[in-house]
């Protein structure tokens, strides 16, 4: 750890506006290492690999933000679930011990950056290496290297408190924005076979209205064009975003007192989104690894019969990118359209099923994993010298039990039907992408509002936090 680069914590507590600004700084160096293309790279037009896995890892392709944020999720998934199974003896009272934990945690990311770079330039994700050159495939694994050491840093800076949130949800919140304002007022223009047109949404609403002098088929056309974003995806986006927003008020309030200073009461608040945006972030990494293991195989063995059953493989109106069109891929990957969903009503039960069952079995086990459970929130109740009213110390498990679980298993079903409505309807930024900006900017805005009415940082304050 002596040698491992690291963010100095604040000596005294930063000032709000403070770390709006600071938290500002690290999203726009995001922006733009996410523009900058990687030195040495060949220009392919290949089907990307990770093109699945592009939104939860708020990476983009060919960019220093190749990698995204996959190093450090990767590597706190694992050393949590370790820490979990008590393979790591941890006691997070212990600053030494907490320490040691985020050291190893950050050395593990820095090692995955490693990993992974070495395995993109190895596999010709940039080109043959061959064709590149052991100067170029060194160069290329060390700019992946270093941007991850950026995005780790960038991410212990605002977890330190010197901005606000995290940066793993920064970034996810920031890409999945960027794509949408993308498609929605994009000027470039692309030939689909029927002349140029532009990309964006709203664009091609007013170029449209404009140029076509049959105002109603030119309305028609910029609500439903086909390839190409359209004004009802966007409807479509803004209208989960609402319903999403609104859901997020539901919650149960269990009311709690403090039993060594009369008088203190609160409430620990149970939501319905109790795990959050977790469930689909699960669900989603275990269906895209599927998809890269699965791609990759059927690239390889294309006419073998047990490949083909994981997956087949093929490019749809004429884009590079493949998509499944056979197999058990094709089942667990979301229907393109509605129109799809008629023609194929087995294929959107079946993915429908998946999503749902998942995510709530998902949920389930991540409040386990995570230190969520009603176990481990009665213990926090008992260490803080608090009481569920009405119960004894001995009842507060059977309460907690019979709510939490409740309320993860259900509202990771909800989240997980959200998904599945913003995938059908054709929502921009894809359901899952979509789910995680507005949990994501949501808790910000919770974060914002609790700075701003000045709450003591109290252990009660922050049970209920």
């Amino acid at each position: 750890m002596s040698v491992l680069p690291e963010v100095s914590a604040p000596e005294r507590r930063v000032p709000f506006q403070q770390r709006v600004m600071w938290t500002a700084i690290v999203l726009a160096i995001y922006l733009v290492s996410s523009q900058i293309p990687l030195y040495g790279i060949m220009s392919s037009d290949s089907s990307d690999p990770l093109f699945w896995m592009r939104v939860i890892l708020a990476s983009n392709r060919g960019t220093l933000m190749e990698l995204g944020i996959s190093p450090i999720v990767t590597s706190g998934m694992i050393i949590q679930l370790l820490a979990s199974a008590n393979l790591l003896q941890v006691d997070f009272s212990l600053r030494e011990d907490r320490a040691l934990y985020s050291g190893a945690q950050k050395l593990f990311a820095l090692i995955l950056s490693l990993g992974q770079a070495t395995v993109y330039v190895l596999t010709g994700l940039y080109g043959p290496p061959s064709e590149l050159g052991a100067g170029v495939c060194l160069l290329l694994i060390l700019q992946l290297v270093v941007a991850g050491l950026i995005v780790i840093l960038l991410d212990e800076l605002l977890q330190k408190g010197y901005g606000l949130g995290s940066g793993i949800s920064l970034f996810i919140a920031t890409n999945v924005c960027e794509t949408i304002v993308w498609k929605a007022f994009s000027p470039t223009t692309v030939n689909t076979g029927r002349g140029p047109e532009f990309e964006g949404a709203i664009v091609a609403l007013f170029h449209l209205l404009f140029t076509w002098n049959n105002k109603s088929r030119a309305l028609k056309e910029a609500f439903y064009r086909e390839r190409l974003p359209n004004v009802s995806n966007l409807v479509a986006t803004l209208a989960v975003f609402l319903i999403v927003i609104y859901l997020q008020g539901f919650r149960i309030e269990i009311p709690i007192k403090s039993t060594k200073f009369r008088g203190q009461q609160g409430s620990f608040p149970v939501k319905l989104f109790y795990t959050s945006n977790m469930p689909i972030m699960l669900v989603s990494a275990l269906t895209s690894n599927y998809f890269i293991i699965s791609q990759m195989l059927a690239t390889r063995f294309p006419s073998n019969i047990f490949i083909n059953l994981l997956g087949v493989w093929d490019r749809l109106d004429d884009n590079p990118q493949l998509h499944a069109v056979g197999g058990i891929a094709y089942y667990l990957s979301p229907p393109t359209s509605m129109g799809a969903v008629f023609r194929d009503p087995i294929h959107a039960l079946i993915y429908i099923a998946f999503t749902l069952t998942f995510c709530g079995v998902f949920s389930k086990v991540w409040i386990e994993v995570s230190g969520s459970g009603p176990r481990e929130i009665a213990k926090q109740l008992k260490d803080n010298q608090m009481v569920i009213a009405g119960h004894r110390d001995a009842s507060m498990y059977k309460e907690l039990k019979r709510v939490i679980p409740t309320a993860a298993a259900f509202g990771g079903a909800l989240i997980g039907a959200l998904s599945v409505v913003a995938d059908l309807s054709g929502a921009l930024g894809s359901g899952t992408g979509i789910l995680l900006a507005v949990t994501i900017i949501y808790s910000y805005f919770e974060m914002g509002m609790k700075e701003a009415s000045g709450i003591s940082a109290s252990p009660l304050a922050d049970l209920v936090g």
